[in-house]
């Protein structure tokens, strides 16, 4: 989500960016002011932190004795004059200590899942969204992965993942469509959210990325997904990954593409609701992922309900 509710915050016990993990206490995020007037979440000199995945019940904007924000206004996307991904060029990247070691499933398993994104149905529940320079499709090339076992560094500091990206990714994709997804083995710990999307540059190539915490056993950001098909910790990571490569697709950089008037984009609008206990994706592997807003199906009546009753988001069956 691109807009922050800086009264909200104060009114929390526990700040979801006032508090990086214990190698980057010193680098606490402070707002900046964004195109649209609105003020983002970042770090000096790092770029904004865009749709930001909110763990369960921590989503600012929510409130038990009222309304959400996303039910008084108008329901649909406006387009804000950008570029939209009108293909994906991804690569992943295991970032700490741990991934050495590692002999689970989230590694193979993530490559298997953006293999299987590429030419899914799931992935054409964005197609809809045009930009300046054309359409969003559903091709995505995946280039694999790359582990990097130095200390990983927190998710507060979109700079510190920037110059991640641009350390182990020495050839960006030169059209700008790269999408770099940063997994680290950091736990979430008290942080209130469970991943986020940006945009920055690496020798002059424009990049889009992504940082996701460990969510093993993390409940405020499981799917609970019940197939046995994968790990706890696998399914988590796969459900916050559609949000956000979703969101990137549509609304990749500022000045943005794709959102709603209180700043949601396509995966926020549609956050910890899922049309389906298991979505296929092309090449056969299935995931609990929650679904995707389109405008469209908002406004012909085929999509299932948000948290908020809007009928306008799409699992990808």
């Amino acid at each position: 989500m691109r807009k922050t509710l800086l009264l909200a915050f104060a009114c929390l016990p526990v700040f979801a960016f006032a508090q990086a993990d214990s190698q980057n206490q010193s680098t606490a995020p402070k707002p900046v002011v964004g195109h649209d007037g609105t003020e983002y979440l970042s770090v000096p000199h790092g770029p904004p932190m865009l749709g930001i995945s909110w763990a369960r019940g921590f989503e600012p904007n929510a409130s038990s004795n009222r309304p959400s924000p996303l039910a008084r206004r108008s329901a649909n996307m406006t387009y804000h004059g950008g570029k939209i991904m009108p293909y994906t060029v991804s690569k992943t990247i295991f970032w700490g200590t741990s991934w050495g070691s590692y002999t689970g499933d989230k590694i193979t398993g993530m490559d298997t899942w953006y293999t299987g994104f590429n030419n899914s149905n799931y992935a054409g529940t964005t197609d809809e969204y045009t930009g300046t320079n054309g359409q969003v499709t559903k091709t995505l090339t995946h280039q694999g992965h790359v582990i990097d076992t130095t200390a990983a560094a927190g998710g507060g500091n979109t700079a510190a993942i920037l110059a991640e990206v641009c350390k182990v990714i020495t050839t960006p994709d030169a059209s700008g469509n790269g999408y770099y997804a940063v997994y680290t083995d950091l736990p979430r710990g008290s942080a209130g959210y469970c991943a986020w999307h940006s945009a920055g540059s690496c020798g002059g190539k424009a990049v889009q990325f992504a940082f996701f915490w460990k969510l093993d056993g993390d409940a405020g950001c499981d799917p609970a997904d019940t197939s046995g098909l994968h790990s706890q910790g696998l399914a988590a990571i796969a459900n916050v990954s559609g949000h956000e490569l979703s969101e990137a697709r549509s609304d990749p950089a500022t000045p943005g593409a794709w959102y709603d008037a209180s700043g949601a984009e396509n995966g926020d609008k549609c956050a910890w609701t899922f049309g389906a206990p298991l979505v296929t994706f092309s090449n056969g592997s299935q995931w609990k992922i929650q679904g995707e807003w389109s405008n469209a199906a908002f406004t012909a009546g085929t999509g299932y309900a948000n948290s908020s009753g809007q009928k306008g988001c799409l699992s990808g069956l």
